[in-house]
């Protein structure tokens, strides 16, 4: 099956500790990141922070609704955090690296997701990928100021 991938890395200028904290944290820092109008909602379905959390996102892309019920694991804690929606085949992968002895980051927002079969998948191959860097270009340009307000 054909997939759809894109991503967008920025320099956070914020130590990779509290990039990774506001990323990871879905009831109380994670909402503030998500660009309007694409994100319509999000609600925290079980847990709070990091690995095991469940959350249920709704979009809003060039008039076309989705939801998701992601899923989020660790695999290393502290610089990558996964969102999986087993039903849709959507996985998020956020990176943060420290910069400049650890008092910058770059974040990675990366997602690979199922195309749809025949015409339809085709079509969307073409523009959701970069659909898909715009959004992520505003969540980093979000983040950045967001960080800043933390402190």
């Amino acid at each position: 099956m054909a997939t759809i991938q894109a991503s967008v890395s920025a320099e956070i200028n914020a130590p990779p500790e509290k990039v990774y904290r506001v990323i990871a944290d879905y009831d109380n820092h994670h909402p503030h990141i998500l660009p309007r109008p694409y994100f319509t909602g999000l609600e925290v379905l079980e847990g709070v922070q990091g690995a095991g959390t469940l959350v249920a996102v709704e979009m809003n892309v060039m008039c076309v609704r989705a939801a998701y019920r992601l899923r989020t694991a660790e695999p290393q804690p502290g610089r990558v955090l996964v969102e999986r929606d087993d039903d849709t085949g959507v996985v998020t992968t956020f990176t943060v690296e420290p910069l400049a002895g650890g008092e910058r980051s770059r974040l990675t927002i990366e997602t690979e997701s199922r195309a749809s079969p025949g015409l339809r998948g085709f079509l969307e191959r073409r523009p959701n990928p970069g659909i898909m860097r715009r959004i992520y270009r505003a969540e980093l340009a979000q983040l950045a100021v967001y960080v800043r307000s933390l402190d």
